[in-house]
């Protein structure tokens, strides 16, 4: 896959589940790509996908802005998608790079609504404009150097994790508010086939059965470093701050009850949310 469209594939599995909810949820919604336009592959599927999305739920008004360079191929290809929309859709190419966004989602009237972004860019302005509104989301592609979470939760999304990819020099970053989209998200990734570093930087692979112990590591180190925490709050660490998923969190955390490095509170019962983990200070 080259690594200009690494990120295409897992953007629209996640497009795919959030057009429907956040229709549901608002009744109207934006999608806003950023990109070079090199590859109208992304804008004509994300314009498809919306199209047939929205009619199945009639009533509802989405708008998709395409911000982009393009080429020749881009207009055509998007027109002759957009021919086939439900009146419920509207098709904004507007010309420019992705520091425009804040100016082309006043333009597209994006206020109010959720509004789900695809960047290939890590500029400051675009990302704030990516993270203002209701329900706002961000799937961002950038170079492996860059560090995408950092700049996620500096432009005001409160849920915010990164990857790097072994197999292509660049790395994934998604912001949210929510825990929920945050976990599908993750899901989506290891679903894509692509493969991940894991927390001391060795190749990650989405094989099963799954290698937990470099999460196991990073898990008793977060505790050790700020004491007990709580499943959830662990699993929530698992997303945000390694290429792990919320599943392997759980896995990893058996895997330190068995071996005596964590203790739990209460000591039986199911693994939930609100079970309290404890370093063990030898362990550490």
């Amino acid at each position: 896959m080259p690594t200009d469209v690494v990120g295409h594939a897992p953007f629209l599995r996640h497009l795919d589940r959030w057009v429907p909810a956040a229709l549901r949820r608002a009744r109207r919604a934006t999608v806003a790509l950023g990109y070079d336009g090199s590859d109208p592959h992304l804008a004509e599927q994300t314009v498809r996908l919306a199209g047939e999305h929205a009619a199945r739920l009639r009533g509802c008004r989405l708008t998709v802005l395409v911000l982009a360079e393009g080429t020749e191929e881009l207009p055509s290809r998007i027109g002759a998608a957009e021919a086939e929309l439900p009146a419920e859709v509207a098709v904004h190419l507007m010309p420019g790079p992705p520091a425009r966004l804040p100016v082309a989602l006043r333009a597209a009237g994006a206020a109010g609504a959720p509004v789900l972004s695809y960047l290939e860019a890590d500029d400051p302005v675009a990302l704030t404009a990516a993270a203002t509104g209701r329900s706002a989301e961000a799937f961002v592609v950038a170079g492996a150097a860059t560090a995408l979470r950092a700049g996620l939760i500096d432009a005001g999304f409160a849920l915010a994790t990164e990857v790097e990819l072994v197999d292509a020099d660049r790395r994934l970053g998604f912001g949210t508010g929510s825990d929920r989209s945050l976990e599908e998200l993750k899901e989506t990734l290891w679903a894509s086939g692509l493969r991940f570093r894991d927390p001391d930087g060795e190749p990650l692979s989405s094989a099963s059965p799954v290698d937990t112990t470099p999460l196991g590591r990073a898990l008793l180190g977060e505790l050790t470093r700020h004491g007990p925490r709580t499943v959830t709050e662990l699993r929530r660490y698992a997303v945000t701050a390694t290429a792990y998923r919320a599943a392997d969190a759980v896995r990893a955390l058996n895997e330190l009850l068995d071996t005596g490095q964590v203790t739990r509170t209460p000591p039986d019962g199911r693994l939930g949310g609100d079970v309290l983990v404890t370093p063990v200070r030898s362990a550490a």
